[in-house]
């Protein structure tokens, strides 16, 4: 007999943990059984005037949505809460019910500032030192590389730098002269000045780029330690 599915789903009743929807081989499952953030909250309590102001986001809970992010492929925060809206293996990661409001992508942008790049190096250094006592990783033997990461601007926020009138009133240097040729120092970027023109072996196109430099764990593939340039450095230095 053909079946038919009725659509017209007026509330939602569960019974049970959301975890029980979510499949034991999935990666968030996966991380959160090894992942401890209980040291978080002390770590950046200096950060927030106790007593005053509304409460903000839980720490846990603002990097558990970064990680997620992180280790799903979502890159703009806009589109992480909107992914975990609607993504149950989300909520439960980050400990939040079917019935509860997610927080706003912009309090991540917020939080990223108030703690800053020093914060997340040292969350990112003492996970890195628990991986390495559990022996999830060893350091023996590793991996560096490059990725070349495209800046995200327009490409009418170019601008050409007119050095070919600074450099023919005044006296060159021969590396000056292979700059010129190169194209690097002929455009700069107005919105962000930090992303610089580069390309790699498959895109001969010059762009406005980062360069993320890596350090990876050839046993478990961990990353052990992670720097990002312009895009013109060379990842041989």
């Amino acid at each position: 007999m053909l079946g038919r599915k009725e659509r017209d789903q007026l509330e939602l009743y569960m019974c049970g943990s959301l975890r029980d929807l979510v499949p034991d081989d999935h990666i968030l499952v996966k991380v959160d059984r090894v992942l401890d953030l209980s040291w978080l909250h002390e770590e950046v309590a200096e950060l927030y005037a106790a007593g005053f102001g509304r409460p903000g986001i839980d720490p846990e809970v603002a990097v558990r949505l970064m990680l997620a992010g992180f280790l799903l492929g979502i890159v703009h925060d806009r589109r992480l809460i909107r992914e975990a809206q609607v993504n149950v293996a989300i909520r439960w990661f980050i400990g939040f019910g079917l019935h509860e409001a997610l927080p706003d992508h912009s309090s991540l942008t917020r939080i990223r500032q108030r703690w800053g790049a020093e914060r997340f190096r040292t969350i990112f250094e003492r996970t890195e030192k628990v991986c390495v006592a559990a022996k999830v990783a060893k350091g023996e033997v590793v991996h560096v590389d490059a990725s070349l990461i495209r800046a995200d601007v327009s490409w009418e926020s170019l601008a050409v730098r007119h050095i070919d009138a600074v450099t023919d009133a005044n006296e060159a240097t021969e590396s000056e002269r292979k700059s010129r040729k190169t194209g690097k120092y002929k455009k700069v970027c107005v919105t962000d000045p930090d992303a610089s023109m580069a390309t790699n072996g498959r895109n001969r196109r010059l762009e406005p780029a980062y360069k993320q430099h890596a350090v990876v764990d050839d046993a478990c593939g961990v990353i052990l330690d992670v720097e990002v340039t312009t895009g013109e450095t060379n990842e041989g230095q």
